[in-house]
Order: C-alpha cells, then structure tokens, then sequence
C-alpha cells in the first residue's frame, strides 16, 4: 500500500484500483453509467438557472412598478422558477431510479466475477487464514464500491460544475470572494481522508476478529450445530464470546469515530463563520446601494453554494480515495492465481484406461503445515482394476484420493494417467474421468432429483438415469415417501422442505456418484452412516457396476475390503503392506491386527458397531 500513519499519499496502486472500477463498471452497465453521468451534469447546472431566476424575481418586486405588465413579467419568472424546480426533482428521481438499477447490475457482477474467482483457485488456499481475510474484505466491500466510485465520480462532475458556475458568479460580485473558498474547505478533506485511511487500516486490522464474530454467529444460528450447541449447553458461551468479540470491535471503531466528529465540528465551525462573514459584506454592499436586493439573495446564495459545492467535491476526492483503499482488497483477491491449471496444449484424457494410475515416490504437506501428511508413495493401479485403501484415520488415505483427483500437487513425485503426468491434462477434463464420493459428501438444499443431477449436469433433468441411480442405491424408496417424490425440496432452509435421516442423505449422496459416466470409480468411506450389512451391500453394488472401471474403496470397516482385488494398508503417511485379504492375514501384519479387533466388535466381544 502506497502509504502510512504519518503521511497522506495516494499512490500508483489508488489510482490503479480506481481505473479498474471504472472499467468494472463499464463493461457490466455502460447504458446507465452514461445515463448516470448526464443526469449528474444537468443537476450540476440547473440550480445556478434557478438561483438566477430568483435574483430576478426579486429585483422585480423590490422595485414595485405600477406598470400593468409587473404581474405577467412576475409571474412568467414565478412559472419559470417552478419549472426548473420541478425539472430539478425530475432529474434527481430518475437519477434515483438510475442507481438503483445501476447499483443491482454492478453488485451482480462483482458476486459472479467473486463466485467465478473462488471456484478457479486450488483447495491449498483454503488452509491459509490470510486467504479468508482477504476473501471476508472482498464480500464485504466488492459489490457495492465499484458502483460507488462511478456515482462519486458523476458526483464529483456534477459538483465540479455547480461550483464552476457559481465561482463564475462570485467573480461578478469581486474576485476576492473565492479566496475564502479554498482554506475553509482544505482542511475538511483532509480530515476525511485522513480518518478515511485510518478506518481501512482498522478495517483490515479488525477482519480476523469480524471472521471469528460471524463465525460464532453462524454457530449459534445454524441447523448444523443445533444439536450440539443444546445438547452441551454451549449457547451462553457462544454469545457471551460473540459479545466480547463485538464489543472489542465496537470500543476500537467508536474511538476512531469520537475523533473524526471533534476533527469535523472544528471544520464546521470554520465554515459557518465565513459564510456568515460573506453574508455580513454583501449586506452591507447592498445598504450602500451598490447591488439590488436580488443581488445580496443571490450573491449570498452563490456564495454559500459554492462553498458547499466545493467542500462536496473535495469530499467526493476523499470518498474516492477511500473506496480506492477498500478496492485494493478484492483487486488483490482477483490477482490471487491458481497453481493447478491446464497447460497451454492439454492432452486427452484416456478413455479407457489402457495401463492404469501410477503413483512414484509421492510426497505432500498440507499448506501451513510441516507434517507430512503422504511420504514416499509408490503405487499402482492397473486398468479395471478394483483395490481398497485401509487404514487407522489420519494414516493419509483421503489425501491420496485428493491428489489423484487433482485437487492438491505433491510437493515430489509425479502422479501418471496411461503414464502421462496428470499435470499435463486440464483439471477440469481429468476430473470428469472420476466418479467420487466422499466422506464429507454435501448435502444440497435443492430438489431429490436434483441432488442425483448434480453428479452429471450433463445431463437432462428428466433424464431416466437418475431414477435409475437412485434405484439402485436404495434412494429411490425413500424418494417415493415425499410429499412430491423427486421434486420435493430437502432441507428445512426453504419453503415446504423435507429433512432426511444421515443414512437417506448418504444414500442420495451415492446415487450421484452412480450417475456419473466416469472411467475411475472412488470411494472414500462414503457409507459411515450405514451399517456394516448396508455398507458391505453398497460396496458389492458398486463392484458390480465398475465391473470394466478402475475402482478404488476407502473403508474404516476392513470386512467390507475384501470385495477388492488387492487391499492396500497404509499408516502415518506410508504404504506399509499391500496384497490381498488372505496374504495380508497370512503375514500377521497391521491389516491382519485391525481386522481382528473388529472382527471381535461384530461378534460382540468387544465395543459393538454403531
């Protein structure tokens, strides 16, 4: 940033982030923004015609003349001031109207260029808290200072030009007048910029305790820790925390604030004293008989507008550099890059695989961490082949599958499709080579036939395949049960809505992976929610069709593994023994310990399944 606590400095990045508003607004609303700009112009004018139109009307009547005509020249001026009053409030609605529309196009655009800007970059940033700062100061500021800027500059035109004209008017009266001008209204802006620059900075300061106030807020508002927050009586302490939060909030920014209104009521005060001054000459100008009385009301009223003219084009500077400060945020967030991107001439992915995923000398550490979450991993995985990935949690499974989906680059090795390197296909084109269901699958508040479209929006909605995928889960049962069958609306967030159990959600969560026509088929202990029966069921359904795909299954539960051709053990970030169900009980090793300790659960000698 182009400046610091000790000295004001608009720099190279102000004005840049300026100039890229502008654009902004522009490319998403040029009609109205001209529209905007016009009716701002003729708002700048139209008031000196008026004030004109006054002195006049004055000056008429002061005289009193006897002629007949004194009513009809009186009373066209009358009707003429009425008419440029009334054009006045034309101009000032329709530019009302223009804003708003203006002000709703300009916001849509920044949240889609926001949305678009989220969606493109790699899941590492959201390990780093200096990523949600950032993101939290665009949400916030983005979509309506864009527009801001634009109004303030039309405002600044509108005012520039009032102020032009009535400093025109001013001269006729003596050409001293505009020297009260500038030393009355300079300091009035540079206050604001000045506490403008120290709010953006307590602003920044404070955008990691507004993440976390808001986050308690969602805690205490959110269906999704309703339970819990009940259940362990956790409401006093999350309010009483949001409190404190806000509260250290509000002492820093009411601190800022007691200083700014001392700083303006001094600048006020300057200013009252001069306008009156101003009034106090041309008074006694006009008891001297040196102007008309027309002219003391306009000469006073020029005066006083031009001052007020002035200070608001001053402060439309001010206004301007602040948003600029506030801009540099979501600038700085849309300059944020992806590092997984497709390269300038992506080669296709194989469909079918031929040979199959290999994984050589694979390490990773997630952002922020120095653990090593997969150390050295060496891996195949031959074409339609079907293997299980086990493992005691935290043993590196789940970030496996995240590299090969992409979502993460090792840190060394290389990871090959059909012995090509993944990162020599675009993200987007291997990923749809995947079918995969997580742990942590989303349940959508959208429709149940919705829910299994999402897995293939390919697709159409009314296409028979997602009936079919939800057959085959078992959703379908559970479908037929609401109020309006597949286009029932889950969820409690929107009218009319039905909440499913976990497990029906689950089931729903399959029949989107099932849908979708991908050559690699992912499981990554999807069915947690289900019993050990119901889970060995959707294993033995999901072999049964990735019959000629490659298919890999995550499962804490080691009884369902053995449906897999080959099992996999993994621990602490390592493969440490691979092989199938009867060669790794053979060896004694960590699978064949894990397995016996739940072998012992189900049968009931130990703690039972849940």
């Amino acid at each position: 940033m182009a400046f610091n606590d000790k000295k004001l400095h608009i720099g190279k990045e102000n004005v840049q982030a300026l100039v890229q508003a502008v654009k902004l607004v522009w490319n998403c609303a040029p009609g109205w923004a001209v529209l905007n700009l016009f009716l701002q112009i003729i708002q700048g004018l139209l008031p000196l015609v008026n004030l004109y139109l006054i002195k006049l009307i004055i000056d008429a009547v002061s005289r009193k003349p006897a002629s007949a005509d004194f009513f009809h020249s009186v009373g066209i001026l009358v009707a003429a001031t009425a008419g440029v009053t009334l054009l006045i409030r034309l101009c000032s609605s329709l530019a009302t109207l223009v804003q708003e529309q203006l002000s709703w196009v300009v916001s849509d655009y920044v949240n889609s260029i926001l949305h678009s800007q989220s969606i493109s970059l790699d899941l590492a940033y959201y390990e780093n808290p200096a990523y949600y700062d950032t993101l939290h100061m665009a949400q916030q500021e983005a979509p309506y200072r864009p527009n801001q800027v634009v109004s303030t500059l039309a405002n600044l035109v509108q005012n520039g030009i009032q102020m032009v004209a009535m400093v025109a008017l001013l001269m006729r009266f003596h050409w001293s007048a505009i020297l009260f001008l500038l030393p009355v209204a300079l300091p009035g802006i540079l206050i604001k910029m000045k506490y403008s620059r120290r709010l953006f900075g307590l602003r920044r300061q404070q955008s990691s305790l507004e993440r976390e106030s808001s986050y308690y807020d969602w805690m205490l508002i959110s269906q999704y820790f309703a339970k819990e927050v009940r259940l362990f009586n956790l409401g006093p302490l999350f309010i009483e925390r949001y409190r404190a939060l806000r509260k250290k909030r509000r002492a820093e920014r009411l601190a800022l604030t007691k200083q700014q209104v001392g700083r303006d009521f001094a600048a006020e005060f300057l200013s009252t004293l001069v306008v009156f001054s101003g009034l106090a000459i041309v008074s006694l100008r006009a008891a001297a008989g040196a102007i008309t009385l027309g002219d003391l009301v306009m000469y006073y009223q020029a005066f006083q507008r031009s001052l007020s003219s002035l200070k608001a084009w001053l402060s439309d500077l001010a206004s301007i550099y602040e948003n600029s400060l506030f801009l540099s945020h979501f600038f700085a967030f849309l300059r944020l890059k992806p590092g997984i991107v497709a390269p300038a001439q992506p080669k296709s992915v194989p469909r079918p695989l031929v040979h199959g995923l290999r994984l050589e000398g694979v390490s990773f550490s997630y952002p922020q961490s120095e653990r090593r979450a997969l150390a050295d991993i060496d891996l195949e995985i031959q074409a339609g082949e079907h293997i299980a990935i086990v493992g005691e949690n935290g043993s590196g499974k789940t970030t496996l599958i995240k590299l090969l989906c992409r979502l993460y680059e090792p840190d060394s090795g290389r990871i090959t499709l059909d012995g090509i390197p993944l990162s020599e296909f675009s993200p987007q084109e291997l990923r749809r080579n995947f079918s995969v269901l997580l742990q942590d699958y989303v349940n959508y508040f959208m429709t149940a036939r919705e829910n299994i479209w999402l897995g293939n929006v390919e697709l159409k909605l009314q296409d028979e395949r997602i009936v079919n995928a939800a057959i085959e889960s078992g959703a379908d049962e559970v479908i037929k049960r609401l109020p309006r069958g597949y286009e029932t609306h889950l969820g409690k967030w929107f009218e009319e809505g039905e909440e499913l159990s976990v497990g029906e959600w689950q089931k729903l969560a399959i029949s989107r992976a099932l849908i979708r026509d991908a050559g690699i088929v992912i499981l990554d202990e999807p069915t947690s929610a289900l019993d050990a029966a119901a889970e060995y069921k959707i294993f033995e359904l999901f072999r049964k069709l990735a019959a000629d795909k490659t298919a890999i299954f995550i499962s804490h539960r080691l009884a369902s593994a053995r449906i897999s051709d080959r099992i996999v053990t993994m621990q602490n970030g390592r493969i440490i023994e691979q092989g199938s169900h009867e060669e790794l009980m053979r060896r004694g090793g960590v699978y064949a310990r894990l397995f016996e300790l739940q072998s012992r659960q189900y049968s009931g000698h130990g703690i039972r399944d849940t």
